[in-house]
């Protein structure tokens, strides 16, 4: 795999790394007994802690809060599918697409998982330096750039309202699609009042988008 000698690895197990790039639908086409789901559950939790450790050392005076809002915009889907794209791991997944079983959605959210199935494989093949070895080519450039893939919208405006003493809640309007490919809008309440409703593939990703409107509304920030 040129994967692995573009980041000088030289694997102990190579099926671990085939397994990381093997998403279900390809392993029910061929009637494989794995796929990358497991790599990446352990993938997320390294990711999590390394970029924890390198974020610490970094910024010595930050508090909790804050180190936990930088953290989630390098960790976050957006920033995974970009780390995978520069890194050509999108190029190495092993997919079924033709029984049209995955929405373009879909596709683009497999590209983010794989970055951690492939980081978790690193893990248990190679050992933690060498996964901080991998993070400090794909993961760190970008935190030392103070590149911005996620703005947590729904804390800024929890701050707003605890600063005002006021309730802000989000409210569900609609949920629609298949079960795999779901729509779901949202409506951000501040004090009762409707100020926003966003879209989403999720409700999380559909109530930052209500926060947003939200802010801009109310000029916070600005």
């Amino acid at each position: 795999m040129k994967l692995l000698k573009k980041f000088n690895i030289v694997a102990n197990n190579k099926n671990l790394f085939k397994e990381a790039f093997t998403h279900s639908s390809y392993s029910a086409k061929h009637g494989l007994d794995y796929d990358y789901e497991r790599l990446e559950f352990l993938g997320d939790s390294v990711l999590n802690m390394l970029t924890s450790e390198f974020i610490q050392n970094m910024h010595p005076s930050f508090s909790e809060g804050k180190l936990t809002k930088l953290r989630a915009n390098y960790v976050c889907q957006n920033a995974l599918i970009v780390y995978s794209h520069e890194n050509d791991l999108d190029k190495c997944i092993r997919l079924n697409l033709e029984d049209n079983a995955l929405t373009d959605n879909e596709v683009i959210s497999i590209t983010a998982d794989v970055f951690e199935s492939f980081l978790g494989a690193i893990y248990l093949d190679q050992g933690i330096d060498k996964a901080k070895e991998f993070l400090e080519r794909t993961v760190f450039p970008y935190i030392k750039a103070k590149t911005i893939f996620f703005y947590d919208y729904k804390s800024t405006i929890k701050e707003y309202g605890d600063a005002k003493g006021i309730n802000v809640c989000y409210e569900l309007l609609e949920e629609h699609g298949a079960p795999h490919d779901k729509t779901f809008v949202m409506r951000i309440l501040i004090d009762g009042v409707d100020y926003g409703k966003g879209v989403g593939k999720s409700k999380k990703e559909a109530e930052q988008l209500a926060a947003c409107k939200a802010i801009d509304k109310l000029n916070i920030g600005k």
